[in-house]
């Protein structure tokens, strides 16, 4: 009877203690979330409501969350590079495109930035994600279909190119994405910044085409972030901002939409500007950074992620690339900078294409096609059972 009392009584106080202990971790975990969202949503001079239900502030842009970040306590605001906004040629007219890429645009007063508002729904979904990167090397669940640059032909200094926006069919802890890239350094140490479209719901909650881009300078394991979720990207646009939704997206086959993306060093200042639609939209200043004063890799393609055990999304189209613009996903007149810093399209002997499951997805790189296109590339894939 004793020992049963005995064993109750010790089974009941360890409930309490377990429970109090879970309580004791939400509280802290609400109250992390809590200061986080202090810092990440600034007072605004303005605040606008697209037509998606999202809220966009227009923050005074010395005040913007991103220059509060310890290593840019001295940062001095750069409003603009001291570059062209584009690499390479790009064709405004031709029988390709029937039409440009539509981002959503709500222009901010002048001396403003717009930065989309973060919820505490927002910063849950983005720590998961976290947990769980897609951009570092081989993760479990992420598969690829890219080109890159070989390193011999580096350092690069730039890169960019004109890639068709699509909306694959993901489900809640998917994501699937189109992407260029300049990274240097090991795995261990990897720093990298990529930029393009993917609909991700775990990050904004809808099954909707974004644009974004993200960080690190340490392979995410301790650093970076997609888009403003964390102090880092410098805004200086008032009107494009990141995770900008895509009003339309191509049709396999039909009517095709693209936005022109491109990461350029400042030679003077060493930040990494990104430029969308052949606007400067902001920049990752070189402070953030452990090693990449110049970049060891650069290249373009797309990337799915699925949980372990389950069929992959599609990428791109969904189509496998066969020379024909309208079907698969592509990125045409794309360009780098190298040691020169002259731009230059790749030729076939620079590039390395890579599938890690050539059976649910593809790459072709197909080096100068003129016309249209340029030097260009296909990739992408239905998914499927693809192993993790």
């Amino acid at each position: 009877m004793n020992n049963t009392f005995l064993f109750v009584f010790i089974l009941v106080t360890w409930s309490i203690i377990h429970n109090v202990d879970g309580i004791k971790n939400t509280l802290k975990e609400d109250l992390e979330l809590e200061s986080h969202l202090k810092l990440a949503n600034k007072l605004s001079v303005k605040s606008i409501h697209t037509k998606f239900g999202d809220t966009v502030d227009c923050i005074d842009i010395n005040k913007q969350p991103s220059l509060d970040h310890p290593l840019l306590k001295n940062h001095k605001l750069q409003r603009k590079p001291t570059f062209q906004k584009s690499i390479g040629k790009t064709s405004v007219k031709n029988s390709l495109v029937r039409s440009k890429f539509l981002l959503e645009k709500h222009s901010c007063p002048i001396g403003t930035v717009p930065i989309q508002r973060t919820t505490k729904e927002d910063l849950i979904r983005t720590k998961s994600l976290l947990n769980y990167h897609m951009l570092t090397k081989d993760i479990p669940g992420t598969h690829v279909a890219e080109v890159t640059l070989l390193s011999n032909f580096g350092p690069y200094y730039g890169v960019s190119g004109d890639t068709s926006i699509y909306n694959p069919k993901v489900e809640k802890d998917q994501i699937s994405a189109s992407h260029l890239w300049v990274e240097n350094g090991p795995v261990e140490n990897n720093n990298r910044i990529v930029a393009g479209w993917h609909v991700a719901p775990q990050l904004y909650g809808d099954n909707a085409t974004h644009v974004y881009s993200a960080w690190t300078s340490d392979n995410f394991k301790k650093t970076g972030c997609y888009n403003y979720h964390c102090q880092g990207f410098v805004q200086t646009d008032n009107r494009i901002y990141l995770g900008t939704r895509a009003e339309k997206t191509s049709v396999y086959g039909g009517d095709i939409y693209e936005v022109s993306i491109s990461l350029i060093q400042d030679s003077m200042t060493k930040n990494w500007w990104l430029n969308m639609e052949n606007r400067s939209i902001g920049y990752f200043p070189a402070a953030l950074f452990s090693n990449m004063s110049t970049a060891g890799q650069v290249g373009w393609g797309g990337r799915t992620r699925t949980t372990a055990g389950t069929r992959s999304p599609p990428m791109g189209s969904g189509a496998f690339p066969d020379d024909n613009f309208v079907h698969a996903s592509y990125f045409r007149h794309v360009y780098f900078k190298n040691t020169t810093e002259q731009s230059y399209g790749p030729q076939i002997y620079q590039a390395q294409t890579f599938t890690d499951k050539p059976e649910c997805f593809g790459v072709q790189y197909y080096g100068d096609q003129g016309r249209d296109v340029g030097y260009s590339l296909q990739f992408g894939g239905p998914g499927g059972n693809c192993g993790n």
